[in-house]
């Protein structure tokens, strides 16, 4: 059995091992104790919350198989780099251009990188999830083993994030993972780079466009952005190469050491050999291609940490801009 489906299989089972009520569960037990000992929440509350909350299969399932480890490049693509998102970015980036220019002079951000993030995530905050964020994490936090101590901390986050922000927990929807918003932010992605960009003293990115511009750029400056060089660049590679490949993200070689293995960059290229750098081979819809991913690629992977998601932003981007 592959291990994709194994994990599945295994988390369903655990699943299926809980209670009816989720307050009957020990580790929830023992959950709320701690959030009422380190945080100061009311274990009164907690349990009438999770009174509320299921564990749902629905959403193991989902998180087993993400798109980013079944689907090829060319299929990725299609998917989410199509022409209403582009045509939809345009309108939107229009509509916001003063919000959009600002974000870029203050955190160096370009528009079309920004709008790229919102198009793919959320089709500009057209579809933002329907998953009740405490039920996707308290399922994925006690009933999803491989990721259960990530998730469980993403829910204290949540509850903190909700706490803070004046928000019933059980009102708040979100993706089946528990992100939320225009910009897809997880909990604690929230609390450390939302900003309040509009001045009304809200950080309001469930809601509000200007919020969420600029809690996208935040994140990528704190990531340290550089818009000197594109994220990615098209190169091809020699019959006799020794380049290996694969999917992990740290740019862990030179330009000039992936030359010297067999990459061959564009003729008009003037990257320094001693640039930080990692090679893709991916299945396009016309066959085979290779990408040099450089640092702002890697910066896009603290996002959503695919290479296939990385490139999809950067081609939405120049999609946008080239009509922007």
């Amino acid at each position: 059995m592959r291990l994709i489906g194994l994990v599945s299989v295994l988390a369903l089972l655990w699943s299926a091992q809980a209670t009816a009520d989720v307050r009957d569960r020990d580790d929830v037990k023992a959950y709320i104790a701690e959030l009422s000992s380190e945080h100061g929440f009311s274990a009164t509350e907690l349990k009438r919350m999770f009174a509320a909350v299921e564990i749902r299969d629905d959403i193991i399932e989902k998180i087993s198989r993400p798109a980013e480890r079944v689907w090829t490049w060319g299929r990725y693509k299609s998917h989410l780099v199509d022409p209403a998102r582009v045509a939809a970015g345009i309108e939107f980036g229009r509509e916001h251009k003063a919000t959009l220019e600002r974000a870029h002079a203050e955190y160096g951000v370009a528009p079309e990188v920004v709008l790229a993030i919102l198009g793919i995530e959320t089709r500009f905050g057209r579809i933002t999830g329907s998953y009740g964020v405490v039920e996707a994490l308290t399922t994925l936090g006690f009933a999803y083993p491989p990721r259960a101590k990530f998730f469980k901390k993403e829910l204290t986050e949540f509850l903190i994030l909700a706490r803070e922000e004046g928000k019933d927990p059980l009102s708040l929807q979100g993706s089946y993972a528990g992100a939320m918003g225009y910009g897809q932010f997880i909990p604690s992605s929230y609390r450390h780079y939302s900003v309040d960009f509009d001045g009304d003293g809200l950080r309001d990115i469930w809601s509000n466009p200007v919020d969420a511009i600029g809690s996208i750029a935040n994140y990528f400056a704190r990531h340290r952005w550089s818009g000197e060089l594109p994220p990615a660049v098209p190169v091809t590679v020699k019959a006799d190469h020794s380049l290996s490949f694969d999917t992990g993200l740290n740019l862990d070689q030179t330009v000039a050491e992936l030359q010297a293995n067999g990459m061959v960059l564009p003729a008009d290229s003037q990257l320094a050999g001693d640039r930080k750098a990692r090679i893709y081979q991916v299945e396009g819809a016309d066959g085979v291609e290779h990408w040099l991913a450089l640092h702002d690629f890697y910066v896009i992977t603290r996002y959503n940490r695919s290479h296939l998601y990385a490139l999809a932003v950067h081609h939405l981007a120049q999609d946008i801009k080239a009509q922007l």
